[in-house]
């Protein structure tokens, strides 16, 4: 069964003001990209597919880029309910990550900040490493 992109923004929006917290997963009280994506997974899905291993906060290897491609779709339009993945500073691999609430505006969770939603600016998009969507519920 598709999930429509209602329901992934809606349990994207629901993260909004959730503290930074590297490795976490919590909603209200702590997560950081890859834990937002977690967590609206369990929303959508359940449980996880596979217990998360540590991981360092500079992202420096293909971790997320491969996990992308193991559980979710590839997409290519960015549009509400895309997984949109992204590279920072002058890493080749994606090393953050949002859930899209339309096609010019995104949340994740950002350092000092928590999770928010922010505009889709020219910066972020000169970024964007590679776009998901969510697959169909069985």
């Amino acid at each position: 069964m598709m999930i429509g992109s209602d329901e992934i923004v809606g349990a994207a929006r629901a993260w909004l003001g959730t503290p930074y917290r590297h490795q976490a997963s919590t909603l209200g009280a702590g997560c950081d990209c890859l834990g937002l994506l977690r967590g609206v997974w369990r929303v959508l899905y359940g449980a996880e597919p596979v217990a998360v291993p540590p991981y360092r906060a500079d992202g420096r290897d293909a971790a997320l880029l491969d996990g992308a491609q193991r559980w979710l779709v590839r997409g290519g339009e960015l549009r509400a309910g895309s997984v949109v993945l992204f590279r920072l500073g002058r890493q080749v691999a994606p090393r953050h990550c949002g859930i899209m609430m339309s096609g010019a505006r995104f949340v994740h969770a950002q350092e000092r900040l928590g999770v928010c939603e922010a505009n889709l600016t020219d910066g972020w998009r000169r970024r964007v490493a590679a776009v998901f969507e969510f697959p169909e519920r069985n």
